[in-house]
């Protein structure tokens, strides 16, 4: 494969949000793109055009979706995208202000002020520092073991080789950074500037007046045990009942290990569909989501100025640079057109699974999809892999509708996912006090008709994170007050 056909095999494959950094960066090296941010989603699926857009420059779009593809790659024949300067529109509401506000600042300075600021961890604390009476060594001395707190709101460094902080004197003492550590430790959130997760629980432990000194037990000497939900091995170790440790363990369990997530920015990892998919008139409709990327469009002025000036000398980088901008728009357009088509045809296949659940899967296959659109195998994987689908009970990646037929006693096709949907129902009714084993699992699909082997059971719990049998035991007094 030519240089720029593994590239865009490697273009294919990456998600949209990686997609786009790689956009940006070509936006940012070639004079003869620009972008256009999106207005927002798509209300309705984008059919075919009857139209191909054309351009002079050669950027005639291939792909056989072009008014689908249109949100990610802007129509080169229109001339009025550049005619109209832009202008940001008031976000409550008002009418658009074009010159300075009424008492003399800039039109929306007032409003920039009005925006929330998120407060960082190290930002909380040295306010709460501020209040604290310490001597001036003592609070530079906090105000440093503050500062180097990580996200988690540790100190991950010994206190020791923080002597030579900037900001410290010479001759600060360990004596010193060991008050100042209480003084850190003092502030809220709770558990925050321990240096590892027994101290942190040991923290909250303290600043509960209704934890039982049992709890402060476990924490200190028998962390790993708890952290492996051991109750029998620490109910012979303490000499205390498998109900009395279950409860000191709810107890503990309840404690935060990373105090300082409790400020800051929130970290709720995201996921972008990248196709949208919604039943309008008794119909799945599908349609490309514009808001993954922003818009591409040519550069007309710059290739008008390039086109003249190339008359009287060479300009052999911008020739290029001119290339790879045709490239690029071809390569957005080709690339959601693609995953369009291949959305559009797993919708077609699974549209029991849509309505009914992990349970109506369909067995399918890659070559099945790729015979439809008329496309190898190996580009429908490329296209499957990162690429998500929004359905009405929820975000879905688009590998997740292929599987293989598993047998049944029936003799109707059955699919992992619906197995393990199957199995999840089951783990999500088991009793507390009573769990399922993976054998017993087995035994119970066994006589619903679907031949599973026991280590094929275990494969699909750990698939969906759920600890073994033994640490999923409860006993009957976990809930009893302490």
């Amino acid at each position: 494969m030519s240089p720029r056909l593994q590239h865009a095999v490697r273009l294919l494959t990456l998600s949209s949000l990686d997609y786009a950094q790689e956009l940006h960066q070509a936006l940012d090296r070639n004079p003869f793109l620009e972008a256009d941010e999106p207005q927002g989603l798509v209300d309705a699926p984008h059919e075919p055009g009857d139209a191909t857009p054309v351009d002079r420059y050669g950027l005639d779009a291939p792909g056989s979706d072009a008014e689908a593809c249109a949100p990610y790659v802007a129509d080169p024949a229109r001339a009025d995208d550049a005619a109209a300067p832009w202008e940001p529109a008031d976000p409550w509401g008002g009418p658009r202000s074009t010159g300075r506000a009424a008492d003399g600042d800039e039109a929306g300075g007032d409003r920039l002020d009005r925006w929330a600021c998120e407060t960082t961890l190290a930002e909380h604390l040295h306010r709460q520092l501020a209040l604290l009476r310490l001597a001036p060594p003592l609070r530079a001395a906090a105000a440093a073991l503050i500062d180097s707190l990580d996200d988690d709101g540790y100190l991950r460094t010994p206190l020791d080789a923080l002597r030579h902080l900037p900001g410290l004197r010479p001759r600060t003492s360990l004596r010193t950074l060991e008050q100042a550590l209480g003084a850190v430790q003092s502030l809220e959130p709770t558990g925050v500037g321990a240096r590892d997760v027994a101290e942190c629980l040991r923290l909250q432990l303290a600043a509960r007046p209704d934890a039982p000194p049992l709890a402060l037990e476990i924490v200190e000497q028998h962390l790993p045990r708890l952290a492996a939900r051991d109750v029998p091995g620490l109910a012979r170790l303490l000499g205390r009942t498998p109900a009395e440790i279950e409860a000191v363990c709810t107890l503990i369990r309840r404690l935060d290990p990373r105090p300082g997530w409790r400020v800051g920015p929130q970290r709720v990892p995201t996921l972008v569909p990248d196709v949208l998919v919604r039943r309008q008139q008794g119909r799945w409709e599908v349609a490309l989501n514009p808001a993954v990327l922003p818009r591409v469009r040519f550069n007309h002025a710059v290739a008008e100025l390039f086109q003249r000036c190339r008359q009287r000398e060479p300009h052999g980088a911008l020739a290029d640079h001119l290339q790879q901008a045709r490239w690029t728009l071809r390569n957005v357009e080709q690339r959601f057109s693609t995953i369009l088509d291949v959305a559009r045809a797993i919708v077609r296949r699974q549209s029991a699974f849509l309505e009914h659940g992990p349970m109506a899967l369909k067995p399918l296959s890659l070559r099945e999809i790729g015979d439809e659109i008329g496309a190898h195998e190996s580009t429908v994987s490329r296209v499957t892999r990162h690429k998500y689908l929004a359905t009405p009970s929820g975000v879905v990646e688009l590998k997740v509708f292929f599987s293989r037929p598993m047998a049944t006693r029936s003799g109707a096709p059955c699919t992992g996912p619906a197995i393990r949907g199957r199995v999840l129902e089951m783990l999500q009714a088991e009793s507390p006090g009573a769990p399922l084993s993976d054998a017993e699992i087995a035994r119970r699909l066994a006589r619903e008709g679907l031949v599973v082997a026991r280590r094929t059971v275990t494969k699909y719990r750990q698939w969906l994170r759920i600890e073994p049998v033994e640490r999923r035991r409860r006993h009957d007094a976990a809930d009893r007050p302490l």
